[in-house]
Parts: structure tokens; C-alpha cells; sequence
């Protein structure tokens, strides 16, 4: 599986069987997604930044816009088990904030099982998680977790300790790029390390995870 970064909290995953993009946000990718393109789309929360006059379709949440190269997309955008092209993603409900979504609204988690890799992109979720929801994600290889919003590096931290993954990608969702280094910098120390080179993306295969959580940087495809 290769995994690719285009900024915020948008991801993409690309396997044997399928392509999956999380978060596609036209102010991501631009309203015509750049060519980005995908067998299933999934929006963990709406767009807080929308591209005016964007073209595309609403997803169902009606906050954001489905950038045109994936209209042809499988969408997904709430809780639930689903099996598409031979591809299984469970969406788990979680919050954008540490009060149950009352200050910053709701956010799905979306764990995505792709070659034999069980991924989790959480998002933009803004708590640690409750022993029920975990259970409802189940094993975790890759922990895609966003860094420089609401969640703090500490608790970005304790959250990737309760998840166990094998690989952490951090996603850098501040407004100022400035911000986001030293967001980065924050989180690399509570996982024990440095942020070294930042990697194009990453091919994970079962056989080649890391005996022990590693968190690799990758570079932000999604720049103009």
C-alpha cells in the first residue's frame, strides 16, 4: 500500500484492489482536485475553509464540496461498516473537540483495511478515545493524526499510545506554517525522537512494519 499526504488532513491510500482519499477538500487539492482521483472518498467533517463558487457536488453533509476528479467516487461520510471493491472501512464516531463536538462539531474516524494494512485517519478529532470506541476501531497498523489543532502534542501522543500503531503519520492542520513546525516539533519529542527528513509517501507492505510505533514525516503533496 502507498500512502500519500496532500495537506491537512487529506490522505491518500492506494492498494492492489482500490484507491481511497480521506478529507478531498477543494481548498486541499483545488476545485478540480488536481487530478487526484480515487475509488472511494471519505470526509471525516465539513470543510471549514470552502473554495467559493467551487465546482462539484455537495456531499451529504452539505459543508463541502466533492472535488470534480472524484465525483466518480464511492462517498463516505458517517459512521458505519462498509465493504467496497473488496475494500473494508469502518467509520467511527468521534469530536472535534474534548466536549462531544459542542464547541467544534462532529468528526469520523475511518479505519480502512487495504493489503493487509489496517489504517486509521482520524480525522481532525480533538480527544483521547474511550475503551468502547476502541474497541469499535479494533487493530491498528498506520495512525494517520492530525497535529496543531485542537489536539495537543501531548494528547496527540497519549492517543497514538492507546491505538498501538506501527507507523504514525502526523498531519499538520495550523493555519501558519510556522505554527505547524513547532506543532511538529512538539509532537516528534512526546514520541521520543526528531522529525528527520520529510519522505514523499510511504509503501507499507505487512511484512515491513516496524517492531516498535514510528512516526515518519511526510512532505505536503498538496502545495502550490
Amino acid at each position: 500500500m502507498e500512502l500519500t499526504w496532500y495537506g491537512r488532513t487529506c490522505v491518500r491510500l492506494r492498494g492492489r484492489d482500490a484507491v481511497v482519499v480521506h478529507d478531498a477538500y477543494p481548498s486541499v487539492v483545488g476545485p478540480t482536485g488536481r487530478g487526484i482521483s480515487a475509488d472511494i472518498a471519505t470526509f471525516s467533517h465539513p470543510d471549514d475553509t470552502p473554495v467559493a463558487r467551487a465546482k462539484g457536488r455537495a456531499t451529504r453533509d452539505g459543508g463541502t464540496v466533492l472535488p470534480s476528479s472524484l465525483e466518480n467516487a464511492f462517498v463516505l461520510d458517517g459512521p458505519g461498516e462498509y465493504e467496497v471493491k473488496h475494500v473494508l472501512l469502518t467509520g467511527v464516531r468521534t469530536y472535534r473537540d474534548e466536549t462531544k463536538g459542542a464547541s467544534r462539531g462532529r468528526n469520523v474516524a475511518f479505519v480502512t483495511e487495504l493489503d493487509g494494512i489496517h489504517t486509521i485517519h482520524l480525522g481532525d478529532v480533538g480527544h483521547v478515545l474511550t475503551e468502547e470506541t476502541l474497541a469499535d476501531i479494533g487493530r491498528v497498523d498506520v495512525a494517520c493524526v492530525p497535529i496543531g489543532g485542537s489536539l495537543t502534542a501531548n494528547r496527540a501522543a497519549e492517543l497514538i499510545a492507546q491505538l498501538g500503531p506501527k507507523i504514525v503519520v502526523p498531519m499538520a492542520v495550523c493555519e501558519d506554517e510556522t505554527d505547524c513546525e513547532e506543532a511538529l516539533a512538539k509532537f516528534f519529542h512526546e514520541m521520543g525522537g526528531t522529525a528527520g527528513p520529510a519522505q514523499p509517501k510511504l509503501s507499507i507492505t505487512p511484512a515491513g512494519l516496524p517492531s516498535e510505533t514510528t512516526a515518519i514525516l511526510l512532505e505536503s503533496r498538496g502545495k502550490t
